[in-house]
């Protein structure tokens, strides 16, 4: 049988497959091995999936790559980030490093706030190309798919300028966005005192108008050049936080959203439980990020339903703490994590996912195939990609990462470099 593209001599191939759901609780430690795997494609898409001496006895192609018994594994989703912005903030660095903590930063106006103003001020060409090179650092790092949000600007000048940064990044770059609003990450400035009138705005008049910005941008469209089994795909989230945004009023937002016929997310239990998570998934969340203070009955909520749960170990990382989202108990109780640098200016300037596994498996005590699922299939599954991207299976994209290794489970067990010897998207070489 005629393939476009063969891929064999792999000394793993870690499919990841998954039957077509999220991998939760014990699932997450299978990372579906293949020993000398291989794989066929045909019209961008996976065909067939074995051993190399099955595939080869049964498909023929003129583009023939030989991975010469290094690893083959999906390439990487990422679930949940923050890169498009304008400036930086290394004067906060500082001040966490003299012991700052991110609430009281933020409550003199730094932290995400210090980025609106830099963000509302930068012009569109400007944004595009900052963000543009962090974008690169990403694919460099085995990202194919990402999952970007807006929420620097906080008004909808700035909120829409983000969405027409994201959209444009989209149509000129080799990694296949998706776009999340988030207008209610912080209050803004001048808001302050008056946060319910800005909550008003984001459901009157910012969804509104970006629904209608949606339906006319090519994010609407099925299918793109980058993902030819591509869907709708466009995300609401909120921050429902002390400092940020209560529990009414998150609640108020996501229901908005829902109104417009988008999908949700939403930041809960970063430091404090306000019943965010509870309230999210009651509503259907695609995926519930951060997950510290997530209380029991919550975690026994999560499993039983299909909520991705998105924890962020670089954030904790970046505050030098040593408290962690209980990944172990989150996986232990039948959930389905995924696995987030949370790539950010503030609480998370760190584009390896790589790093974030290997920090997962030393302070999260996540196994490395828990890892590599948390950070492929569950990831694409928590961005509404999981039957289009995130494993090696038939009918899957060919998005795919060749890893100068032998064994796996040195993406994790090595920190600090990057292993990543080829990235594919679509069967094509970036």
């Amino acid at each position: 049988m005629k393939a476009d593209f063969i891929v064999h001599n792999t000394k793993q191939l870690v499919t990841c497959a998954s039957g077509g759901k999220a991998k939760k609780g014990a699932a997450m430690q299978n990372a579906g091995i293949i020993e000398n795997g291989a794989f066929a494609v045909k019209d961008n898409l996976i065909f067939a999936v074995g051993k190399s001496g099955e595939i080869l006895r049964e498909f023929e192609a003129e583009n023939v790559l030989d991975a010469n018994r290094k690893v083959v594994c999906p390439a990487f989703v990422e679930s949940h980030t923050h890169f498009v912005f304008a400036g930086n903030r290394f004067d906060e660095f500082e001040l966490k490093i003299k012991g700052a903590d991110y609430l009281e930063i933020l409550e003199n106006g730094g932290g995400i706030l210090s980025t609106v103003r830099q963000t509302r001020e930068a012009n569109l060409e400007s944004l595009v190309e900052q963000s543009r090179k962090r974008l690169d650092k990403l694919l460099a790092l085995g990202v194919t798919v990402c999952e970007v949000k807006t929420g620097y600007g906080l008004d909808f000048e700035t909120e829409m300028k983000m969405l027409e940064a994201i959209a444009r990044l989209d149509k000129t770059h080799e990694v296949e966005l998706v776009p999340t609003f988030l207008p209610a990450h912080a209050v803004p400035p001048e808001f302050k005192g008056n946060e319910n009138e800005y909550v008003k705005i984001i459901c009157e008049e910012m969804i509104p108008k970006a629904a209608e910005w949606f339906e006319n941008s090519h994010f609407s469209e099925v299918g793109s050049q980058k993902s030819e089994v591509g869907s709708r795909h466009f995300f609401i989230d909120v921050f429902c936080e002390k400092n940020a945004f209560d529990l009414e009023q998150s609640k108020k937002v996501l229901e908005t959203a829902k109104g417009f016929g988008f999908k949700i997310k939403a930041h809960v239990d970063e430091f404090t439980n306000l019943g965010g998570a509870r309230m999210a998934i009651e509503l259907g969340a695609t995926s519930i990020d951060h997950l510290d203070a997530i209380s029991d009955d919550e975690i026994k909520l999560l499993a039983e339903s299909e909520t991705i749960g998105i924890v962020t170990p670089t954030v904790n990382f970046n505050f030098g703490s040593k408290e962690f989202a209980d990944a172990r108990k989150l996986i232990d109780n039948g959930c389905a994590i995924a696995v987030s640098t949370d790539y950010n200016p503030g609480s998370a300037p760190c584009p390896s996912l790589p790093n974030a596994m290997a920090i997962a498996c030393r302070y999260q005590k996540i196994l490395p195939a828990e890892a590599i699922n948390g950070a492929t299939i569950n990831a694409a599954f928590a961005v509404e990609k999981g039957l289009q991207t995130g494993s090696i299976e038939k009918g899957k994209a060919a998005d795919f990462l060749i890893l100068d290794t032998h064994d796996y489970r040195e993406i994790c067990y090595e920190f600090g470099g990057n292993l990543i010897d080829g990235v594919y998207k679509n069967g094509q070489k970036i």
